[in-house]
């Protein structure tokens, strides 16, 4: 299997605006940003796709959610922010790592699509 643009950022080898790391996971900044603020929150170990986890991720998954809530807290976000996980490439998952998406700064309207 191919190693991933996150795989390299989480292995230090291209740089990438860092905001958390832990043994489990690493927050960067989105090149792309979609809103004033938006990081990617992405798992340490490789699941290529939300459908893809097993029962043995369920610790992983909880963990990049209060990660997420930890974000919003350093950030001073007062609690508004959106989640999102692309799964698959229908639905906008260009790396095939999953991650969460962390949106903020902006209206987000609903729906998303």
């Amino acid at each position: 299997m191919q190693i991933t643009l996150f795989e390299k950022i989480i292995n230090k080898e291209i740089p990438a605006d860092i905001l958390y790391e832990d043994d489990l996971s690493i927050v960067i900044k989105d090149i792309n940003p979609q809103a004033p603020t938006h990081l990617l929150i992405i798992p340490k170990k490789v699941i290529p796709k939300l459908s893809d986890a097993i029962e043995e991720d369920k610790q992983l998954l909880g963990h990049l959610m209060l990660v997420a809530g930890k974000m919003a807290e350093k950030l001073d976000l007062d609690d508004t922010f959106r989640l999102v996980v692309n799964n698959g490439a229908k639905a906008g998952q260009s790396v095939f790592h999953l991650h969460l998406h962390l949106l903020s700064g902006r209206s987000l309207n609903w729906p998303p699509g």
